[in-house]
């Protein structure tokens, strides 16, 4: 059985700098630390194996080559999902996800534990972006209110990716079933947690913009998440 409730699971490729800043505060906090990593080249697995040496609490899954954001979360929570867990927590490693709000997350969590999956929200009351352009703001929020119109979503941040999600609802959400990368795996692990009948609650976050390595964004993510909502939301229509 693992000696704390909770375990953030962390996928990389190439994010070795944001991970030394992002370890040390992390370990603050009374939960486990998962990294998987897609043959990062930069030396992140070295970062990873330097915090290893100093607290047991630090694990790496190596994966041979990049294989994608989504396909990272569905190996790390089919990883973690036996151990034992009460809350897996899905977080980025670049920087744009806050400790100071995983702690509010959490906190949330202990005040409100019928909630079963917390999405740390940009788009809620009192969630903010911070060193975004105006056009990468208007992607996201045009691609959060397509989702709400065409899925029936009444998250207001469906394409958030950092996430408390209790164990028993990850086990109910057949992750095998789960194909989309990107904003389209964010989304659609939004529809499959509506699907099991969750309890979705937001807590606002301030979404800090990345200040080391490269963004994944691209067209072809985009373009993803378009074809497959629109493929799901034509399936709501006629009722499967």
């Amino acid at each position: 059985m693992p000696t704390h409730p909770a375990i953030v699971v962390i996928p990389t490729f190439n994010e070795a700098e944001n991970l030394r800043r992002l370890l040390p505060p992390l370990l603050e906090l009374p939960l486990d630390i998962l990294i998987v990593d897609d043959a990062s080249t930069d030396g992140t697995q070295q970062v990873v194996a330097k915090f290893q040496g100093q607290s047991e609490r630090v694990t790496l899954f190596a994966r041979p080559r990049k294989l994608g954001l989504g396909s990272a979360y569905r190996d790390g929570f089919a990883d973690v999902l036996p151990q034992g867990y009460q809350l897996i927590i899905q977080m980025d490693a670049d920087g744009s996800h806050r400790v100071a709000d995983l702690r509010a997350m959490l906190d949330f969590h202990s005040d409100n534990p019928e909630c079963d999956l917390i999405i740390g929200s940009r788009w809620t009351k009192g969630g903010a972006v911070q060193n975004w352009p105006k056009s990468r703001e208007l992607l996201s929020r045009t691609a959060n209110l397509y989702s709400q119109l065409a899925l029936g979503l009444t998250v207001r941040d469906s394409t958030a990716g950092f996430r408390i999600y209790r164990s028993e609802l990850l086990s109910k959400m057949q992750l095998e079933t789960i194909s989309s990368e990107g904003y389209a795996f964010q989304i659609e692990m939004t529809r499959a947690a509506v699907r099991s009948e969750a309890k979705i609650c937001e807590v606002p976050i301030l979404f800090v913009e990345r200040e080391f390595g490269v963004s994944k964004m691209s067209g072809r993510i985009i373009r993803e998440a378009l074809i497959k909502v629109t493929k799901w939301g034509l399936l709501r229509i006629i009722g499967r």
